[in-house]
């Protein structure tokens, strides 16, 4: 018999237009099959659309698509008998997603996938496949119905016509984006073969409940039983909870069998009775806590045969809670009973042409940790996310916001005006919904249900998403004893896991139910440069929690090179207007690729031409670093000041670029991050000091939950010619949980002569053991002045002293980057020198047992951690540090220096050379004189590369080979 269980079929695909192939689907699955990638046909991947199998982003104008997989006995591990039938075993052929409906051939027989983007597809083909040769799949895919058209003028959307269907709105263009012209017509997700026996688990769900303030667990479970066979199924159901220990050892927590009989024909439901847990590891959000996550897995064993099915899902132990806060009318978030101030961005989706990957997924769920967010919106032009995308949320620990498949632009709010009554068939729409509910609900990351982008649906669907969302009766209060909510869940006569979600909030619309003016007002946004001190405000944004806000983006020099024509290295005309304002006049490629400007005239001065008119594309790109580093970090520092007593919470539109775009980007579609990245690294810590620009009050942040004592603070201020005009620490200070707290003014940046141009350096720090809590390093001018005098500072030469360390595992790579500004010391009696760095809060090393979030470190630790291991590696003599020393002998700054990893080869002219991702703990950083810092580098090379490690800085602007 064959082997239970799921096999993906993802290689061995064959592709060509529909228009081109003169044979029918019968015939290409039995007399006449392709014998090669030879035209018409040609190699495909699967998932995938019409344009993944062109060079990117040449597409083909909207057409049907043809793809073919031919499978032999190697996939498919047949028996002796000829027939699946014959054994009581069962295979289904999966479509995990299509776009947006296909015809189906497997050896001559025909099957229809119906409409929608987002449903799963389920064909039974036991008594269609061979054991006896090979088996032959096609698949004619057809596009959307409406693939609408772009008209010369217009809003978001193109003419809208995308909206009669159930499918991703963003492929008819947007004011980040390009159209698709395919409309990503294809598989664009997981294609499948799974064998059963005769009964098959389905859509099984998990729901957890919690008392004694998160002492006493129960997990609730609800799975569906499909008996495939002509006779009653006597049924063994095992439910079992494993915790991973360390060493990939399990340690079994709970074991649970049940007898269920399942008629004929039939399909059932069943639901476990409770499974109690004693204080297990919860998961939390990232920078409250470990991410602790239990496999549950799910048997059936049938009487007479033997195990049928089997199911396993990674699971979390947390309770979500969503409710409007009284104080600031914005949307509050609790998790595991702790409110949680969102600091997070919006979300299109991965790739535009759904070239979608575990791998890519990974990184741009990390870079989003790396980034101290907690949220991720999933836009509702976009997808209904991927379980992929949703794995890698629920192991770095990010919230997401998912939402349904509305826009304002395309469903009654755009220009042109726009259908209000949303796709042409709502009954679909509702059961792509519910379906996408069944996929995603288990995952521990998911926090809400959102009816559409600045609309909601029509009323019909509303109402339908609202009854079918409705919480259990035991999730629908924030407010609510523990007590009374156990007498909930015991007076109600339904378990949990039987509803379809039951325990996670709906939410009509992106500016509804708290979110902007909460009653879909067009109070989102802005989305454009901003002066950095506005931020902070009180007039800024005057609600609790804004789903929008957004500004530039501009990457790097070497991706410009990387995804344009030379034409497209051309930087902005800087057009001099009315009241001393510029107006940038962008190259048309840029134009193309949505660049957004660093001027707002009027009201925003040029940003980029604070530090001096840029000379080349090099110039350019670097002083962009500049801005982006100070206007993300002004725009995350500037809300969190405002923490509670006038936000909730904010999402940034948007933090990638589904393309290679020009406009509100944390990193580039290749995976290179901008400044703009570790400017938000720095503001969102959950443990941060901050200067606040529009008052310049010294500001300590504190998300977590438990209060700060002993605790001191750290200013400096240094000019460019290295001096420290200004030195304090105001020490012996505590800070509540959950708060930000004005500690002093900084006096110098008030003072009547302050430097033209300067720095500013704060530090917080455990007083006990001078462990640092959170460095923030800032670089500002006298008022009304600007950053030109950082020009000739660009020739400052400050030696640096470079310790590397690397480990290396096969093709990873990982280093440790020890930098010094060996340049002089001030002669100061301060802690300047003192300080080391602590764990940030988050990385996983706290207690997840209780319902408090993680402790914050205090000590450094070298042989703690995998960079201690990587210490004891080298001091055992298998590998040696290098030591790099940078020539120089001027005082001053080490300013933003920042780390890139190349191939070791010959440069040629327009070649990149980068090796990309690249995950760095911090880059775009500043040395003050004798200051010491570490970053980690972990990232892949490509079989046969030899990686090179470059550091470059404002005033190391010809590069320092560091490996």
């Amino acid at each position: 018999m064959a082997e239970i269980g799921k096999t993906v079929l993802d290689s061995g695909w064959l592709a060509a237009r529909s228009t081109e192939v003169n044979l029918t689907g019968v015939q290409l699955t039995t007399t006449h099959p392709p014998s090669g990638p030879s035209s018409p046909w040609m190699e495909a991947v699967v998932p995938g659309t019409i344009s993944s199998f062109q060079i990117p982003f040449m597409v083909w104008r909207t057409s049907q698509l043809l793809t073919l997989l031919i499978l032999g006995e190697s996939i498919i591990p047949f028996g002796s008998s000829p027939l699946f039938s014959g054994t009581n075993q069962h295979v289904e052929l999966n479509f995990r997603a299509i776009n947006y409906s296909a015809e189906v051939y497997l050896n001559g027989h025909k099957k229809v996938l119906p409409k929608g983007m987002f449903r799963r597809h389920y064909l039974d083909v036991t008594d269609i496949l061979r054991s006896d040769g090979q088996n032959l799949l096609a698949v004619l895919v057809h596009p959307p119905d409406h693939p609408g058209k772009i008209p010369s003028k217009g809003g978001q959307g193109g003419d809208h016509e995308i909206g009669k269907d159930v499918a991703a709105q963003y492929v008819e263009g947007w004011d980040w984006m390009t159209p698709i012209r395919d409309r990503n017509t294809g598989i664009w997700d997981e294609v499948s073969l799974s064998v059963t026996g005769p009964v098959k688990i389905t859509d099984t769900h998990l729901v957890s409940s919690f008392f004694d303030n998160y002492k006493r667990v129960y997990l609730h479970a609800t799975t569906a039983l499909e008996n495939k066979s002509g006779w009653v199924a006597e049924c063994s159901l095992n439910i079992q909870v494993t915790a991973e220990l360390e060493g990939n050892i399990c340690l079994v927590e709970h074991f649970q069998t049940r007898h269920v009989s399942v008629p004929p024909g039939a399909s059932i439901q069943y639901t476990f009775p409770e499974l109690f847990f004693y204080r297990p590891g919860l998961w939390w959000p990232n920078g409250m806590g470990k991410q602790s996550l239990y496999n549950v897995s799910v048997t059936v064993d049938v009487k007479g045969f033997g195990e049928s099915d089997r199911w396993t899902h990674l699971f979390g132990f947390r309770k979500i809670e969503s409710d409007i806060d009284s104080a600031t009318g914005g949307r509050l978030f609790k998790v595991n009973g702790q409110p949680i101030f969102i600091r997070g961005g919006n979300w299109i989706l991965s790739d535009g042409l759904l070239r979608l990957s575990k791998k890519r997924y990974q990184t741009d769920i990390k870079f989003h940790a790396d980034m101290n967010f907690n949220m991720i919106r999933c836009w509702g032009g976009g997808l209904a996310e991927r379980p992929e995308f949703y794995h890698y949320c629920d192991v770095y620990g990010l919230l997401v916001w998912q939402e349904f498949w509305i826009t304002g632009d395309v469903d009654g709010r755009g220009d042109p005006v726009s259908n209000p009554n949303g796709p042409l068939d709502h009954d679909l729409f509702l059961l792509c919904a519910r379906d996408t509910v069944k996929l995603l609900r288990n995952h521990a990351s998911l926090a809400l249900w959102v009816g559409g982008n600045e609309q909601i649906p029509p009323d019909d669907i509303n109402k339908a998403l609202k009854n079918d969302l409705k919480l259990h009766p035991y999730f629908e209060s924030c407010h609510e004893s523990s007590a009374s909510k156990e007498h909930k869940l015991v007076v109600s006569n339904v378990d949990p896991s039987q509803y379809l979600d039951g325990t996670r909030t709906y939410v009509q619309g992106s500016l509804w139910d708290g979110f902007a003016d909460g009653e879909g007002g067009w109070t989102d946004g802005p989305y454009e440069i901003q002066n950095p001190e506005d931020f902070f405000k009180d007039d800024y944004y005057k609600y609790g929690f804004n789903p929008e806000v957004g500004s530039v983006g501009m990457p790097v020099a070497a991706t410009i090179r990387a995804t344009m024509p030379p034409q497209g290295w051309e930087i902005p005309i800087f057009n001099k207007v009315q009241d001393g304002y510029v107006e940038e006049v962008p190259n048309p490629i840029w134009v193309y690729h949505k660049y957004i400007p660093y001027s707002k005239p009027g009201q925003v001065h040029d940003q980029i031409l604070l530090y001096g008119t840029p000379k080349d594309l090099d110039d350019f790109c670097l002083k962009a670093q500049l801005v982006n580093y100070v206007q993300y970090r002004a725009l995350v520092e500037g809300y969190t000041s405002h923490m509670w007593s006038k936000h909730t919470g904010f999402l940034i539109w948007k933090t990638q670029n589904p393309w290679t775009g020009l406009r509100g980007q944390f990193y580039d579609h290749l995976l290179d991050q901008t400044a703009g990245f570790y400017g938000c690294s720095c503001a969102a810590e959950p443990i941060h000091v901050q200067l606040n620009l529009a008052t310049y009050f010294i500001e300590v942040v504190n998300t977590t939950s438990e209060q700060l004592f002993n605790v001191a603070i750290e200013a400096s201020v240094w000019d460019l010619e290295g001096a420290c005009p200004f030195y304090k620490v105001y020490d012996n200070l505590t800070v509540p949980p959950k708060k930000t707290l004005p500690i002093v003014l900084m006096k110098y940046c008030k003072s009547k002569s302050p430097k033209p141009v300067y720095f500013v350096l704060l530090k917080l720090y455990h007083m006990s053991d001078y462990g640092i809590l959170s460095r923030n390093f800032y670089w500002l001018h006298r008022s009304g002045g600007d950053y030109q005098l950082l020009e000739p500072y660009r020739q400052k030469k400050v030696p640096l002293k470079i310790t590397s360390t690397a480990l290396i595992k096969g093709s990873t790579y990982e280093l440790r980057m020890h930098v010094q500004n060996v340049s002089k010391k001030p002669d100061l009696n301060d802690q300047l020198y003192k300080n080391k760095f602590s764990p940030r809060v988050g990385d996983g090393d706290g207690d997840a047992s209780s319902a408090e979030p993680v402790r914050v470190g205090t000590e450094n630790k070298p042989e703690s951690g995998i960079f201690g291991r990587i210490y004891k590696h080298f001091l055992r003599g298998t590998e040696k540090c290098r030591v790099l020393e940078t020539n120089g002998s001027d005082v001053g700054v080490a300013f933003f220096l920042h780390f890139s990893v190349h191939k070791s080869k010959e440069y040629r002219e327009g070649e990149d050379t980068r090796i990309l991702p690249v995950h760095y703990s911090d880059n775009y950083f500043s040395l003050v004189p004798g200051e010491v810092m570490s970053v980690n580098l972990k990232f892949e090379v490509p079989t046969g590369v030899t990686p090179r490690v470059s550091l470059h800085g404002w005033n190391y602007h010809s590069g320092h080979r560091i490996i």
